[in-house]
């Protein structure tokens, strides 16, 4: 049974917050939230955990580029995904890039994991929250599975900047952190549903030289060179360094994986040695496609997500739907058309209310649980807390 809810607070002074967090823990004594914030008020974080040390209410939240409220994208204030009682949760910052040292650290966690389920046999979602300059993402998310195997639903997005800056942007009620990660395990949810709707051309390549997120060759060729050709091949357009920025974000490449599942990476620069930079990791030899993507107001994504929501949730009408949209589909898509698909989930699921960030980055597990990391995607599940 919905006990918390999720509330957006427009003003974010240290008066308002108390007021706003006082008057929510008379409903809900225990009260502990997920707090999202959008980069604009980055600053407030501080304000924020004062706040909920003053009301004695528990924190944990990350800085997205923006937030999705009542179908808009938002630039003020804050989302608060509430909770009757602070889950289990671990904030790390500085994660390892060495083979030696990650394996490390995944051991601590998954130990720390299996402690906090116990003997519980509930099902449980471990939600993760990385910091989006985090290079090896799904290394360790590869590494906590063979760890953790089904245990759990693997869930999350990437955090920051949209510009792709560093900065802190992983925070609880005492710390801020940066290079890091926010893991929350949670009871109720389910895991969630993942959708992009890039269509997958019948050309395949190969990455034959990478390296973690920088594609170095194709086809033994420099990457480049190669992904100049096919834009130019597919779509017609000349891509050159001067307007790489511009044009990237329309023509990703796709993992296009044994098990017939696409992984989209979107490249976000061209590095001075000409290798491209994706958002996640582009394993050596990957099998890759230059991906046809999805045309405003065309997309199958969101009749996608509403059937997959219903396989996994039941019936979800009159529901709190935590949704998260990625940044590079909105920069295809544009504003206005991303706004329309954000509503028509809205409406296609007769959700309560939909709310959410916009994320640099995505997590959902297979059929088989195995978590993998995306980009382009839109991220539901209820919120049921």
């Amino acid at each position: 049974m919905k006990t918390a809810g999720i509330r957006y607070v427009t003003e974010l002074d240290a008066a308002s917050l108390d007021s706003a967090l006082a008057a929510w823990r008379a409903l809900v004594p225990n009260l502990a939230v997920l707090a999202l914030l959008p980069e604009d008020e980055q600053k407030s974080i501080s304000a924020l955990q004062g706040a909920c040390a003053r009301q004695h209410v528990g924190l944990a939240g990350a800085v997205f580029p923006e937030l999705v409220v009542a179908g808009t994208f938002r630039r003020r204030g804050a989302l608060l995904f509430g909770f009757d009682g602070m889950p289990y949760y671990e904030l790390h910052e500085g994660l390892p890039a060495g083979p030696a040292e990650l394996a490390h650290l995944t051991t601590e966690i998954s130990g720390n994991i299996r402690t906090a389920i116990g003997a519980d046999e509930s099902d449980f979602t471990l939600l993760m929250v990385f910091d989006a300059m985090v290079p090896n993402i799904a290394s360790i998310l590869d590494d906590l599975y063979l760890k953790l195997a089904n245990r759990v639903h693997y869930a999350g997005v990437n955090a920051g900047s949209e510009t792709f800056r560093p900065m802190p942007c992983l925070f609880d009620g005492e710390r801020i952190a940066h290079n890091g990660v926010l893991l929350l395990l949670l009871r109720r949810l389910g895991g969630v549903v993942v959708e992009h709707d890039y269509g997958v051309p019948p050309e395949l390549i190969s990455a034959t030289s990478a390296e973690g997120n920088r594609i170095i060759q194709i086809n033994w060729r420099p990457a480049f060179e190669v992904y100049q050709e096919l834009v130019r091949k597919q779509f017609g357009v000349e891509i050159t360094r001067d307007n790489f920025y511009q044009y990237a974000v329309h023509f990703p490449f796709g993992i296009v994986r044994a098990d017939h599942q696409t992984l989209v990476r979107i490249p976000v620069v061209l590095d001075d040695d000409g290798a491209l930079v994706c958002v996640g990791e582009v394993p050596p030899n990957s099998i890759l496609a230059l991906l046809h993507p999805p045309e405003a107001g065309a997309t199958r994504a969101v009749g996608l997500l509403d059937a997959e929501l219903r396989k996994l949730q039941g019936n979800i009408a009159g529901e709190d739907l935590m949704l998260f949209y990625c940044a590079g589909r909105r920069l295809h898509l544009g504003v206005e058309a991303a706004t329309t698909e954000i509503g028509d989930v809205a409406a296609r699921t007769q959700a309560a209310q939909v709310a959410g960030a916009l994320t640099l980055g995505e997590i959902g597990s297979t059929a088989g649980g195995y978590p993998l990391f995306h980009n382009a995607t839109l991220v539901g599940t209820c919120w049921r807390y």
